[in-house]
C-alpha cells in the first residue's frame, strides 16, 4: 500500500464543530467549535475496560448459543446499563442511549467441550489434554463412555486410499484437513473416532508446538462420532511410536450439545438531528480465542461506554446514530443490513471490529485496515500485500469506490504518529463482519492484524493481548465515528481535498510501477488499463462525498475541479509511459 502521508487540512478533516448535551434532546446547546476530537477521547479510552472484557470473554470456548458465548452477551449487557444505557423495552422517545437482546431460536443445536484427554497406551505422559490443549476436541463432536474408548491408530498417508483400508472400529490418523476425511473414515469407514493435523505454516508448527488450530467436523445425530484436531508436537510424537509398530490410544472425551437460542446484543446512541442516519460497529463473539475475537468485544464496549460518558458530560454530541453490534461472526450483521431494508438504506458506514488488540512483538504481523475493494485488489503490486490468509482476484465491476478508504487510513496513521504505533492497509479479502455491509453495498472496512502465529489456536491467549494496542485502536475508531457522524460541508470539503491527494499520490506510483512492469517485459496496454482503473476509482470516490452533505450544489464545483485534475494527471502519466 502506498502510505497515505496526508494530513493537510487536518482541522477540516478531524475536528469539526459538534453540540453537546445534557441527556435530554430538549437540553441541547452549543459548544466550542473545533473540538480536539483525538485529546478528547484519548483522554478516556483508557484500554482498561476493553482489556478486562477481553479477560473475561476469553475464558470461554465460544461458539453461539453455549455457556461462553451467552455469558459474554450477558456481560456486555452488564457493562452497558452500568453505562447508562436502557433497555429499549422500558426506553421513552427522549432516551438517547438504548440497548436490546435479540434472541432467535437455533436450527441446530450448540456445542461446548468439557474435558478431553487423549493417552498412548503404556505411556504416562497423555498426548493431550484438554486443561492445556482446549481446541483439541473438534467441534461437533460427541462424548465418548465416561470410561473413554482404546482402539488401534491407523496411519493414513494418502487420504485418497482410504476407502480401501479397514479402518472399522479403529482411529484413523492422517495429517489433512478433517472434511477431507471425515466421510471415508467415519460414516462410510465406520471408524471409533479420527485424528487430523493440519495447521498451516505461517503458524510456526515447528516453533509454537503445542498450538491446536480449533477445527469442526459436521454435525451427525445418528453416527455420534468425535475427532481430535493435533498439534505438531502430538503428531510427531504419535508417528515416532507408530514406527516402533502397532500403537492403541486411550480416548476419553466430554462435550455438551444441546437445543439453544442465538443471542445477539445491539445498543444505540440516537442522533440528535439525523437519528435514521447511523455508522454501525460489528464485533462477533464466537471464536475461542483472545485476540479473535475477544478484543473486538472488548474495543467495541469500551468505545460504547466512553461515548455515553462523553455525552452525559455535555463534552460531544452526535447528530447521526452511532450503533454497536455483538453477535455471530457475518451472521448477526447479515441479519442487521437484510432484516429491515428500510433501515439499511440510511446505514451509511460499518465497520468490523476483528483481531484488534495484538501484542505484535509476540503474535508477529502489524495492525491493518482492510480496504474496501480498489484496483489494488486486483493489481496487487509495490507496497500493496495481501496477508496469508489470502484473497482472490477480483474484477473491476466489484470495486467499490469510496472515500472511507482513504478517510480512516488519514485518521489511523494520524494515530499512529502520535503513539509511535504502526498502521498498514491490505487490499480487500474479506472473511468478516465487514462483508454483509459490502453486499448491502454499505461503505465498510475490517480493522484487524495479520500475519497471526497464533491465530485460531489455543495458544490466542491473554497473554498475547496488548492493552496499548486496544487503546490505540479505540482511539482512532472513536475519532473517525465521531468525525464521520457529524459530517457537514466543511468536512465534505476537506475530505475532497485528501482523495484528490491520495489519489495523486496513487497514480504517480502506478506511473513507477508501470515503469518497471514494462522494464521487465509487460505490455503497456495493462499498465494503461491500471492507471485508468485508478483514476476512475478515485473521481467516483469523489462523488461519494455528496453524502456528507444535503445539498449537493455545495460541493458539486469543489468535486469537479478535482476529477479533472485526476483525469490530467492519469493522461500525463500514460504519455510518460507510452514515451
Amino acid at each position: 500500500m502506498v502510505k497515505k502521508q496526508i494530513f493537510i487540512l487536518v482541522v477540516s478533516i478531524l475536528f469539526i464543530a459538534c453540540n453537546t448535551t445534557k441527556i435530554s434532546a430538549q437540553t441541547q446547546s452549543s459548544s466550542t467549535e473545533n473540538t480536539d476530537y483525538f485529546n478528547l477521547v484519548s483522554n478516556e479510552f483508557t484500554g482498561d475496560l476493553a482489556y478486562q472484557t477481553t479477560a473475561f470473554v476469553e475464558k470461554y470456548w465460544r461458539v453461539v448459543g453455549n455457556k461462553g458465548f451467552d455469558a459474554s452477551i450477558y456481560e456486555i449487557e452488564k457493562q452497558l446499563k452500568n453505562a447508562g444505557y436502557i433497555n429499549e423495552n422500558n426506553a421513552t422517545p427522549e432516551t438517547i442511549f438504548t440497548y436490546r437482546i435479540e434472541k432467535r431460536e437455533l436450527k441446530n443445536p450448540t456445542w461446548e467441550p468439557v474435558s478431553a484427554i487423549v493417552k498412548i497406551e503404556g505411556e504416562d505422559k497423555p498426548l493431550l489434554h484438554q486443561e492445556t490443549n482446549r481446541n483439541m476436541v473438534m467441534l461437533n463432536s460427541y462424548s465418548t463412555p465416561k470410561e473413554g474408548v482404546n482402539a488401534e491408530v491407523v496411519f493414513v498417508k494418502d487420504i485418497t486410499k482410504l476407502k480401501d483400508i479397514d479402518v472399522k472400529g479403529k482411529i484413523v490418523f492422517a495429517e489433512a484437513n478433517p472434511f477431507r476425511v471425515y466421510n471415508s473414515a467415519l460414516v462410510k469407514g465406520e471408524a471409533i473416532g479420527m485424528m487430523t493435523y493440519d495447521n498451516p505454516k505461517y503458524l510456526q508448527p515447528e516453533k509454537n508446538t503445542t498450538s491446536i488450530q480449533f477445527r469442526s467436523m459436521p454435525l451427525n445425530t445418528e453416527l455420534k462420532p468425535w475427532a481430535i484436531a493435533l498439534s505438531y508436537e502430538a503428531k510427531e510424537r504419535l508417528k515416532l511410536a507408530l514406527k516402533k509398530g502397532k500403537v492403541n490410544l486411550n480416548v476419553a472425551i466430554e462435550t455438551k450439545i444441546y437445543p439453544s437460542e442465538e443471542l445477539t446484543i445491539v445498543a444505540e446512541i440516537k442522533g440528535l438531528k439525523k437519528p435514521k442516519e447511523r455508522l454501525v460497529f460489528s464485533a462477533h463473539v464466537q471464536e475461542p480465542g483472545a485476540n479473535d475475537n475477544a478484543t473486538g468485544v472488548g474495543v467495541a464496549l469500551e468505545m460504547a461506554t466512553v461515548t455515553a460518558k462523553l455525552i452525559k458530560e455535555g463534552q460531544w454530541s452526535n447528530n447521526r446514530t452511532l450503533t454497536f453490534l455483538w453477535g455471530d461472526e457475518i451472521v448477526s450483521t447479515k441479519r442487521y443490513v437484510e432484516e429491515d431494508k428500510i433501515r439499511a438504506k440510511d446505514i451509511k458506514w460499518g465497520i468490523s471490529l476483528d483481531m484488534v488488540g495484538e501484542n505484535t512483538d509476540i503474535t508477529g504481523g502489524t495492525f491493518l485496515i482492510e480496504k474496501m475493494p480498489d484496483p489494488s485488489a486486483i493489481w496487487t503490486r509495490g507496497n500493496d500485500k495481501h496477508t496469508e490468509w489470502g484473497g482472490r482476484k477480483m474484477s473491476l465491476n466489484q470495486m467499490k469506490p469510496h472515500y472511507l478508504n482513504d478517510f480512516l487510513i488519514t485518521i489511523f496513521q494520524e494515530q499512529g504518529k502520535r503513539a509511535n504505533w504502526i498502521v498498514k492497509t491490505n487490499p480487500y479479502e474479506g472473511g468478516s463482519d465487514h462483508v454483509p455491509f459490502l453486499r448491502g453495498n454499505i461503505p465498510s472496512v475490517l480493522f484487524w492484524h495479520f500475519t497471526d502465529q497464533f491465530y485460531h489456536t489455543d495458544n490466542d491467549r491473554l497473554d498475547k493481548v496488548s492493552k496499548t494496542t486496544l487503546r490505540n485502536v479505540g482511539t482512532a475508531a472513536l475519532v473517525s465515528a465521531y468525525t464521520l457522524l457529524n459530517a457537514d460541508e466543511n468536512l465534505a470539503k476537506g475530505t475532497l481535498m485528501q482523495i484528490e491527494s491520495a489519489a495523486i499520490e496513487r497514480l504517480n506510483e502506478e506511473l513507477k510501477q508501470g515503469k518497471i512492469a514494462l522494464a521487465n517485459g509487460e505490455d503497456l496496454k495493462t499498465q494503461i488499463e491500471i492507471l485508468e482503473a485508478w483514476k476512475d476509482w478515485y473521481n467516483k470516490a469523489l462523488e461519494t462525498t455528496k453524502d456528507m452533505v444535503e445539498e449537493h450544489s455545495t460541493i458539486a464545483d469543489a468535486i469537479l475541479k478535482s476529477q479533472n485534475k485526476i483525469k490530467a494527471i492519469t493522461t500525463q502519466n500514460i504519455t510518460r509511459l507510452s514515451n
